[in-house]
Formats: structure tokens, sequence, C-alpha cells
């Protein structure tokens, strides 16, 4: 199978460049001055096991590739608020012997949160979910770095809403050659609403840096306890913390190889980056809908979610409000 990666950011460019080291055909998407840098100098990947530099095809658009072919897979590895772009310009195109890649084509959507596979099936016949556990750093064009091993992440994948299949149980193949634990799972979604949990601190991250206090953590599990409360009033079930600590055991150990200081995840490196977007909408935001949905009242997810698109918009730096700070204008904005 070739693997068209939609978005060869930090979790993207750590997937395609790994399948690629293991023997694999890896196309990259990317837009802008990471578009350029991957098309002149390739993708430079960092891990623990070395710098090496890999020169793979990359387009900016899907018609630069022509037909595509039927043993292609899609990887949906860009934001959530750039899926519906990125869906809509790669569902029409056409697959060698006839149909469109919304008909044929599995796509996987390695991404946080859980929007995007339902934006996906309203488009593609063969949806899988990916719940991605993979540390990454995507600051520079052209530059990405992962700081797992032995393995590079966990990759748990099935089919969307629910199931597995032998295409599942082929891709999970590759990855596991490829550095990563690929577990098959017919509940895929448990693991991605377990890892939206997690992701409720992103915010924060996002605004005020890494969570090493006891004031920021406090923050967090009030934001967590509202996505308990949401998620059990919509009758939606999530992995357990025993269950997702079990899974990932001792398979991955962080080294911070390059000696460097430890960074921010996804939306705190959207905001070093200046994108100007967030994915808040998509992380507290859930929370805030299903609180909406279901009578459950979410200030705290509310207000974070409001922080940080704010944050996002005004181009303001990343980890520039204390803690002290995000949690008083929370409480403001929850009264």
């Amino acid at each position: 199978m070739r693997y068209i990666i939609i978005g060869a950011g930090a979790v993207g460019g750590a997937i395609g460049g790994r399948l690629a080291e293991s023997g694999h055909e890896v196309v990259l998407v990317a837009r802008g001055a990471h578009y350029e840098a991957l098309r002149e100098g390739g993708l430079r990947l960092a891990t623990p096991d070395g710098r090496r530099t890999h020169l793979l095809p990359v387009v900016n658009d899907p018609g630069q590739l022509g037909e595509l072919r039927a043993d292609d897979v899609l990887v949906l590895a860009v934001k959530t608020q750039d899926s519906i772009a990125a869906l809509d310009a790669w569902g029409h195109r056409p697959v060698a012997g006839g149909g469109t890649a919304a008909e044929r084509l599995p796509l996987v959507c390695a991404q946080n949160g859980v929007t995007s596979e339902r934006l996906a099936l309203r488009r593609f016949r063969h949806v899988y979910g990916m719940c991605v556990w993979l540390p990454a750093i995507y600051l520079e064009p052209g530059s990405v770095s992962a700081a797992g091993t032995p393995l590079t992440g966990i990759l748990h994948i099935g089919c969307y809403p629910s199931g597995a299949d032998e295409t599942a149980r082929r891709i999970s193949a590759d990855l596991e050659k490829s550095r990563f634990d690929s577990p098959v799972v017919t509940d895929v979604m448990r693991w991605k609403y377990a890892k939206l949990l997690d992701n409720l601190a992103n915010s924060i991250v996002a605004v005020t840096g890494l969570l090493t206090s006891d004031e920021g953590l406090a923050l967090y599990r009030r934001a967590r306890a509202e996505g308990d409360a949401a998620l059990a009033a919509a009758g939606i079930e999530a992995v357990g913390d025993e269950e997702e600590k079990e899974s990932r055991g001792d398979k991955i150990t962080l080294e911070h190889f390059d000696g460097s200081e430890r960074t921010g995840g996804s939306s705190w490196q959207s905001l070093n980056r200046g994108t100007g977007t967030i994915e808040a909408d998509y992380l507290n935001g859930e929370i805030a809908l299903l609180g909406r949905l279901n009578g459950v009242p979410t200030p705290v997810n509310d207000a974070l979610q409001r922080i940080a698109n704010t944050f996002a918009r005004q181009k303001r730096a990343a980890g520039s409000m204390t803690v002290a700070a995000l949690t008083t204008l929370v409480d403001e904005m929850a009264q």
C-alpha cells in the first residue's frame, strides 16, 4: 500500500518518515513554507536513534498526483479545523480502475478529537479512526522530531464507527514494522474519547506552558471533571485510566535527545508557529457541545475554549500567561 499523508506536520511527518524508513511508499502533503522546505530539502526527522533526511514525493494539491492508485491509503493528519477542506479536496479525486477516493479508498483519521471521523463518513465510505499517542514536535518548516523510544508512538486503529477489518489489520502491520505499536480495536472511539479527556489540558498548556504546578493541574482536573460529566450524560463510554495505562505500559520513554527543553503539545505548537488557529473548538469545545446537548454545565471548558481561540486569533505567544492569571480569568468568565 502507498500512504498519502495529508498534513505532514508533527504527527503526519513522524508517521510518514517512519513508514518510509521501513520500506513503504509514502507521499507527503503540506502547505506553504513547509511544503517548500519538504520539496527542496526533504523531511528532516530527528528521533532518539538518530537524524536523517527523507527525500519523499511531496505535493500541496491532490491534482499534482494525478490519478490515485487502488492501493492508496489516505492518512488525514491535519488539525480538525482543516478537515473539511482536506476531505473536499481529496474525496473527488479519480482512482485507477474507476470511482473516486471517497468511494474506494480507506481514509484514516490520525487526529485529536472525535469530530473528523463523522465529517469524513459523510463523504468517504471507508473511514478508520486512529487514537494517536505520539509525542512529536513540528515548529520549523521541513523539520519534525519525535522523542519516543524504543517505540515512536502508540496508534490504536479500528473501523469507524466500530469494528475491524483486513484493511485495518494491514495498516497496523505496516505501522508495527515502523517503530509503532498499533493495536487493532473494534471500539476505537472509546480510545479517542479517552484521549479527548487528556487533551482538555491542551489549551492550558498552550496559554501557560507545561503543566508543572499544582495550580495548573487543579485547573485541568476541573476541566476533566466537566468532561467526565458531559460524557456520562451523553451515554458515551471512554477507556478508563487503568486500561489506558496498561495499554501504554512501558513501551515508550521520552528521551530529549537534542538537549532542548520539553515543549508543549499540538495546541502549544500552533500558537508557537503563529498559525492563527487552534483546535480548542474540537477539544474543550467538544465538551461544551456535549454539555449543551445534555444539560450539563461546562463553564471551565467554555472559558478555556474562548481564551485559547483569542490567543490564536491575536497571535499571542505560547505560554505567555501565568497559570494564576489564567485561573482568575476562567473563574471570572465562568460566573
